[in-house]
């Protein structure tokens, strides 16, 4: 495994972090990423841990009755897994039941009972890190830092995220509360906000990378249109399973293929090490299924891509998807 220390965090972060979106299950509205077993989820989490990495991200929000928390608590509630693990949790989204419509809820009172709610659900009596979902357009900034600080100098959270922001609002939170990490999309289909990785990197902010592998498209496995439930996240959430990124995705696993057949690998775990040689993205979350995807996705570190490859990948990129935003 490879790791990075995060001065912000004061710890040492493995490149592959577990993403548990998927562990949740159906959500209040419906949507799923497929069918969930919690033991399946829990041995996964397992092999993950034992195969060195040593970040677990969850929510609330994924999964329906807070499920991913209450799996992820469950996990490392087991042996010493807590310890070996630097804890991600988020506030302030759920789902609306009726219309699967995002509700955001940064308010003070909100945030407090959040914390107290995920710690109990996580079996733990801290969060190393506690991320803002999303920007409350309702809320001051100031309101939910005010209760940012009080969680901090409580000890019940040891740093502060923020996920799907954009700069401007990075510079805001961080006059008011620390600001010790950012999770954004980032994958070799989604370099949408590279720009604002590569900001936080200078200023010294831990990033961590969502949706990595492309919901499982730079896995290899689809090479087909694939005809997801109407409510599968794959279809709802994400753009990679409907034409025509869905064919320009296929050009690219060509070249990918290429790559992998050198070396003799999966496509998987091209497209981690292709994310970890990136100096801007301290890890990466991904979700896995079972215990082989988990045992397999921690084998792909050993592998190092030359700057001819990742020049000939950002290349393939650049000409089936399209240039990095500026």
């Amino acid at each position: 495994m490879l790791y990075s220390y995060s001065d912000r965090c004061d710890a040492k972060i493995s490149a592959l972090g577990v993403g548990t979106w998927s562990m949740g299950g159906t959500n209040a509205y419906g949507l799923s990423y497929g069918d969930v077993a919690d033991d399946t989820s829990i041995a996964a989490i397992h092999a993950l841990v034992d195969g060195g990495v040593n970040l677990v991200d969850t929510a609330p929000v994924y999964g329906g009755d807070f499920a991913s928390e209450k799996v992820v608590g469950a996990a490392l509630a087991q042996g010493d897994y807590r310890d070996r693990v630097f804890l991600v949790t988020k506030f302030g989204n759920r789902n609306d039941p009726a219309t699967g419509k995002r509700v955001i809820n940064n308010s003070y009172d909100n945030v407090i009972a959040e914390c107290d709610a995920s710690l109990e659900r996580l079996r733990t009596d801290h969060i190393d890190l506690y991320v803002m979902h999303y920007p409350d357009e309702n809320v001051p900034m100031a309101e939910t830092a005010r209760a940012l600080n009080e969680l901090l100098d409580s000890g019940k959270i040891s740093h502060v995220g923020l996920s799907n922001v954009n700069r401007g609002q990075i510079e805001a939170a961080a006059a008011l509360t620390r600001v010790d990490a950012v999770q954004l999309p980032f994958s070799m289909v989604n370099r949408e906000r590279q720009a604002d990785l590569e900001w936080c990197h200078e200023q010294g902010i831990m990033t961590m990378a969502y949706g990595s592998m492309g919901a499982g498209i730079l896995s290899g496995a689809f090479r087909e249109l694939p005809h997801f439930d109407e409510k599968d996240i794959r279809y709802t959430f994400y753009p990679y399973f409907k034409d025509p990124m869905f064919s320009q995705i296929q050009l690219l696993l060509k070249d990918m293929d290429v790559v992998a057949e050198r070396h003799g690998r999966p496509l998987s775990h091209v497209a981690l090490v292709w994310a970890a040689q990136k100096e801007f993205v301290t890890t990466s979350l991904v979700g896995v299924a079972n215990v082989e995807q988990a045992e397999e996705n921690c084998q792909a570190f050993s592998l190092e891509l030359s700057a001819e490859e990742m020049a000939f990948l950002d290349d393939s990129i650049g000409r089936n998807l399209g240039p990095v935003p500026r």
